[in-house]
């Protein structure tokens, strides 16, 4: 029987919760994020452009001087400032993305290596990239242990809004890649792909895993 305070509440927060996982969740959230760790390196690997946030880290290290590697850093904890208004909390998924994408990352390229050959071949991985970094969303974002910075502005952009993970995303992604391809950020056809098609994936396995919750009612077009 699980320990209670005099309220009769039990001593668990949902707070703790998002640093304590039992195994299942723990092992779900890893899956997750190396899954979407891979997907980023097959849309590397592609060389048809970067994803959208990677063209604005781009854009922004061209006008600044700063290195590409710190500015995405840099921009992490800014997408963290605006979870404040949004009331997201971090958990150990926010620091664990940041750990097994990169990792997820560089082993993949290590072992399938740069070189994807003609153009369907990179269109195909292209497609399986998207796809890769939609399903392991839905498996991290759902093991509820905390989003990504840049997840975490979605899913408190769709709580609070109660519009569509899709359409959440999708502006997201759109607004990011405008704004570092004006900054002059590389763009080219994976990059308005993972823009255009990265939300929809999102919310589709998102429905698969189980889903987020309960966020307010979508409205009409949402």
């Amino acid at each position: 029987m699980s320990s209670r305070t005099g309220g009769g509440r039990p001593d668990a927060s949902p707070r703790s919760s998002l640093w304590r996982p039992d195994a299942p969740t723990l092992a779900r959230l890893l899956l997750g994020l190396w899954i979407f760790g891979t997907g980023e390196a097959l849309l590397v690997i592609a060389a048809l452009g970067n994803s959208p946030w990677t063209v604005l880290a781009e854009g922004v290290s061209d006008q600044t001087g700063i290195g590409i590697g710190e500015v995405t850093i840099a921009l992490s904890f800014v997408v963290l400032l605006l979870w404040i208004p949004l009331r997201q909390r971090p958990g150990l998924g926010t620091v664990l993305n940041a750990i097994v994408v990169g990792l997820a990352l560089g082993v993949t390229l290590q072992i399938v290596g740069e070189e994807a050959g003609g153009l369907a071949a990179r269109l195909a991985l292209v497609a399986a990239g998207i796809a890769l970094v939609g399903a392991g969303s839905g498996l991290y974002l759902t093991s509820r242990l905390g989003p990504g910075p840049r997840d975490g502005l979605m899913t408190g952009l769709h709580a609070r809004t109660g519009r569509s993970l899709r359409l959440v995303r999708t502006g997201i992604e759109v607004g990011v890649t405008v704004a570092g391809a004006a900054l002059g950020g590389t763009v080219g056809l994976g990059t308005l792909a993972f823009a255009v098609l990265i939300g929809p994936a999102v919310q589709v396995f998102v429905g698969l895993a189980g889903g987020l919750g309960a966020p307010a009612p979508e409205t009409a077009g949402g």
